[in-house]
């Protein structure tokens, strides 16, 4: 059942939070798209070997105090071999993040925290739908024409220079050009606009980007951008949840490919090019966000639930 704040939280997203009902933009012009690959279901070594970001990404909800000691609970047990560098963050007005080192994926790790419904600034964020083109500062030499979330390019940029100081002091001290971005919902907006960020910084970079319950974050040339560099991009969506379907593709958004949607049977499918229509992937199983289920936002994730 759903507590008032749970229900407040609902209503938020549906109605503020993602803009679903704010005054329709024109319906964008049809994109052509090759033939789609077919839909395969993953294997269960290849799920498994999700679970360690998962925990990266549920980890993100805990607080800079403890994830900078790596003393966060029981994400924190599940991955001991996790070396902190760097967190930040009050919870609120700026997300929690984390930055350190996964040997055993010889890999940097960047965690985001996803949005805390008991707090009114996330919530503020989630809802500042406005489609906005990236600051020049900080993305130097990207189009105009890429436009992203305004909240969601906001809560990135609070800790953009605190972020790709830690990961630079990451790679020098293990000596490693992998950095892999995780996070869940908000954390996960954040660090798919830190995937694209780090390479224009740090160009030796080779970046992965694992993230669950990502909405979408921005327009079909931040899409096409995506898929057009090198980095390896996978969202994961859970049963039917319905955050992935929001902000609207009526607004001008479009998500990235590397789409892997949970089915209610358990089985992980892998939905190729962006924004699926296939009844096996999120825009088909969820056409509305009334077809959708806020409890399926949180997972579990092959048994992982996100939250500290």
């Amino acid at each position: 059942m759903l507590t008032p704040r749970r229900l407040w939280y609902r209503a938020t997203l549906v109605g503020i939070g993602f803009g679903y009902f704010a005054f329709a933009a024109p319906t964008p012009n049809a994109v052509n798209v090759s033939p789609r690959q077919a839909i395969t279901a993953l294997s269960t070594s290849k799920i498994a070997s999700y679970t360690s970001y998962t925990h990266y990404a549920s980890a993100g909800y805990c607080s800079a105090s403890v994830t900078s000691t790596w003393s966060c609970g029981a994400n924190c047990a599940a991955t001991p071999q996790f070396k902190p560098v760097a967190a930040g963050g009050d919870g609120d007005s700026v997300q929690y993040w984390f930055v350190g080192y996964d040997p055993s994926l010889e890999s940097v790790i960047v965690s985001h925290q996803g949005t805390n419904p008991n707090e009114i600034e996330p919530l503020v964020t989630d809802g500042d739908v406005e489609l906005t083109k990236l600051d020049s500062s900080l993305f130097p030499g990207i189009s105009s024409s890429i436009q992203v979330h305004k909240g969601f390019a906001g809560a990135q940029a609070n800790t953009a220079s605190s972020v790709l100081q830690a990961v630079q002091k990451a790679m020098s001290t293990y000596g490693t050009a992998n950095v892999a971005l995780t996070g869940h919902s908000l954390g996960a907006a954040i660090s798919l606009i830190d995937a694209i960020y780090i390479p224009l910084h740090i160009p030796n970079a080779k970046v992965t980007f694992i993230g669950y319950g990502l909405p979408r974050v921005g327009n079909q040339d931040f899409a096409n951008y995506v898929d057009s560099q090198p980095i390896s991009v996978t969202h994961i969506n859970n049963k039917e949840d319905f955050i992935p379907i929001l902000p609207g593709e009526f607004l001008g958004y479009h998500h990235p490919s590397g789409e892997v949607h949970i089915q209610d049977s358990g089985a992980w499918m892998v939905c190729p090019g962006q924004d699926n229509p296939s009844t096996e992937c999120i825009v088909g199983d969820v056409p509305e966000i009334w077809d959708g289920d806020e409890s399926d936002h949180d997972g579990p994730y092959n048994g992982i639930t996100m939250g500290c």
